[in-house]
């Protein structure tokens, strides 16, 4: 690798040192933004509405920390895909989108930003060539290790994913959306899925690709809940039925009026609900039990992954393999002391709430530490401590996401998103403001 890179170095005759850049403001009225969300409600509220009192700082913060990481690792993906590891900036920039990179904003700006991580050069012929720098190519070795000891785990998850699917097998292109979230490796769906016929095996059906499972694991139907409270109290495993578990709560700091429905609350928590694991094609959709089943699901998802955290589209894609409601969202929001729904960007991520402390992740997985690597080498500002401004929608901080120590003239990600117009005042998230809890008490009064 190294031998090939100082070839082509050799025929380059200068690095590219500046490259023109240009600051863009985007300025638009406020009134044509909310005309234009297309993000909607039941009965027509957007989420940004109902949610605008029930943001958790911390959390909201995590989120744009992981944003920046996630463009990060697709670059760094689409360079370990060609042949000799570099490719030129003008045919990198026609990933803009699946890198989530909005216009006017350049690749070639993006990956600047990271000089730890990415190498730009010019050619004889005056193309602009991105390569990996030697720090980013040991990283990417790390992550690889890291991935062959996670194996066993990672075939775990996917079996499990099948044992909940209704049908008991699921679009592969489906599970693919979850493989940096459950630590699958790249070569996923070429070699990794066909190295375990004793759990599952590829089918076709209607030329759409399944992942079939081949033998049902008793000892995998047991949920994340159910292990935690066999080891904290005289809790017996049984095999896939009715369960009564409470859900772990995790409550904003700003929620000060829970003593109001405590009483709801310990009887939505008593409620029986039916396992993941077990058959809930009899359950009728919009009743008591359907919904908190669903619950149960989104739960026992979200502790598969690394983070405790999805893109919601990662989740409404499986609502019928796994016989959730349609209207998800409604859901995930209502119960927000199991789930933070944050909607910055223009894909909303849910969070295990339990799962974090402030804004940090209570047991990291050695692939979120291998994240937080790659997350140090990038020009992202995470010492603050507070988000000064920020733009509801943008998919990074305003001015404080990427540092200037390499531009004098500032960062070319300001404002990201073209849909980028309000911030979000630091007045609702102060633990002084109260929250709304009439939607917390809809959701656990009894229909």
């Amino acid at each position: 690798m190294f031998l090939r890179k100082g070839i082509i170095r050799s025929l380059l005759p200068y690095a590219v040192n500046e490259v023109s850049y240009s600051s863009v403001l985007m300025e638009t009225a406020h009134s044509s933004l909310w005309s234009s969300q297309k993000r909607w409600m039941t009965k027509s509220k957007r989420v940004q509405d109902r949610s605008k009192k029930k943001r958790v700082h911390d959390l909201e913060i995590a989120t744009e920390r992981w944003k920046v990481v996630s463009k990060v690792l697709t670059v760094m993906e689409i360079l370990r895909k060609e042949p000799e590891q570099i490719i030129p900036i003008r045919r990198l920039e026609q990933y803009r989108q699946q890198i989530n990179l909005s216009k006017p904003h350049k690749v070639a700006d993006f990956v600047r930003k990271s000089p730890k991580l990415f190498e730009l050069y010019r050619d004889k012929k005056g193309i602009i060539w991105c390569g990996l720098t030697e720090k980013a190519e040991k990283l990417v070795e790390e992550e690889t290790r890291i991935l062959e000891d996670y194996a066993e785990k990672a075939v775990e998850y996917v079996t499990r994913l099948l044992m909940m699917s209704v049908d008991k097998k699921l679009p592969l292109d489906k599970i693919s959306i979850f493989r940096r979230d459950i630590g699958l490796p790249h070569d996923f769906r070429t070699k990794w899925i066909h190295m375990f016929p004793e759990h599952f095996r590829v089918v076709q059906y209607d030329d759409v690709e399944y992942l079939e499972l081949i033998s049902w694991n008793p000892s995998w139907a047991v949920t994340e809940l159910e292990k935690k409270a066999s080891v904290q109290s005289d809790f017996e495993l049984h095999s896939p039925g009715v369960l009564s578990l409470p859900f772990p709560m995790n409550f904003p700091p700003n929620f000060k009026k829970i003593f109001r429905i405590g009483g709801k609350i310990e009887h939505f928590q008593k409620r029986p609900y039916l396992s993941p694991y077990a058959d809930a094609r009899e359950l009728t959709a919009g009743s008591q039990e359907f919904d908190k089943r669903a619950i149960a699901v989104m739960h026992e998802i979200l502790s598969f992954t690394i983070e405790r955290r999805l893109v919601t589209d990662h989740l409404t894609h499986f609502r019928r393999e796994f016989v959730m409601p349609q209207k998800l969202m409604r859901l995930l929001l209502k119960h927000y002391g199991i789930f933070y729904v944050s909607e910055r960007g223009k894909r909303f991520s849910v969070f295990l709430t339990e799962a974090y402390a402030g804004s940090e992740l209570i047991d990291k997985h050695p692939l979120y530490l291998w994240k937080e690597k790659i997350l140090k080498y990038t020009g992202y500002r995470g010492r603050r401590k507070r988000i000064e401004s920020f733009n509801e929608f943008s998919d990074t901080e305003e001015d404080s996401l990427f540092g200037d120590e390499h531009d004098s003239r500032g960062s070319f990600l300001e404002i990201e998103d073209e849909e980028a117009v309000e911030t979000l005042k630091d007045d609702s998230l102060t633990e002084d403001s109260e929250m709304d809890v009439k939607e917390v008490y809809d959701a656990y009064k009894d229909v």
